[in-house]
C-alpha cells in the first residue's frame, strides 16, 4: 500500500466566483469547471439531494489542483469561518511563489488581509500569511537565492 501524490484540496464556499478571482490573483489557472447532482453524489459525499457547482484550479505545470465547491443544496446557513492561523484543524494551504511583493500587493488592492507583512525567515524564505474570501488561509512563501 503507498500514496502516489495528493490530488487537490477541496475547499467549500458561497461566492464561488470570487474564490475563484482569489486563486487567479496568485497565479492559479482554471483547469475544468462543472456541476454535480443526483444519486451516486448524494452517496459519495453521504448528504441527501446535493447539487454543486465546482471549479478546479492549478499550477500551469503541476498536477496537485484547488478544488472549490459551492453546496447549493443543501446549503450551509452558519456563517463563514474567520479562524486564526493557531486554531485547530486544516488551517492553510502554502504556495511557493515568485515575486511576493507584487503578489500581496495585489491581493491587498483587492481588499485581501494579511496577518503581518512580509517577514523574511533566515537567509531561506520571505513569508506572509493572507486571509482570502471565505476565510480562506494561504501561506505564500519566496525561496531566497
Amino acid at each position: 500500500m503507498k500514496v502516489n501524490r495528493m490530488d487537490h484540496v477541496s475547499i467549500n464556499v458561497n461566492n464561488l466566483s470570487k474564490a475563484k478571482a482569489f486563486f487567479q490573483d496568485i497565479g492559479l489557472e482554471v483547469k475544468a469547471e462543472w456541476e454535480m447532482q443526483g444519486d451516486q453524489l448524494d452517496r459519495i459525499v453521504g448528504l441527501k439531494n446535493v447539487r454543486t457547482s465546482c471549479v478546479a484550479l492549478g499550477m500551469p505545470e503541476g498536477q496537485t489542483w484547488i478544488e472549490l465547491v459551492k453546496y447549493y443544496t443543501p446549503s450551509d446557513d452558519s456563517d463563514t469561518q474567520q479562524p486564526s492561523p493557531n486554531t485547530l484543524g486544516i488551517r492553510h494551504i502554502c504556495f511557493a511563489v515568485e515575486d511576493l511583493e507584487a503578489i500581496v500587493a495585489i491581493l491587498k488592492k483587492k481588499g485581501m488581509e494579511t496577518f503581518s507583512e512580509i517577514e523574511q525567515y533566515e537567509e531561506s524564505y520571505k513569508l506572509c500569511y493572507v486571509r482570502g474570501p471565505e476565510g480562506i488561509i494561504l501561506e505564500l512563501a519566496e525561496k531566497i537565492g
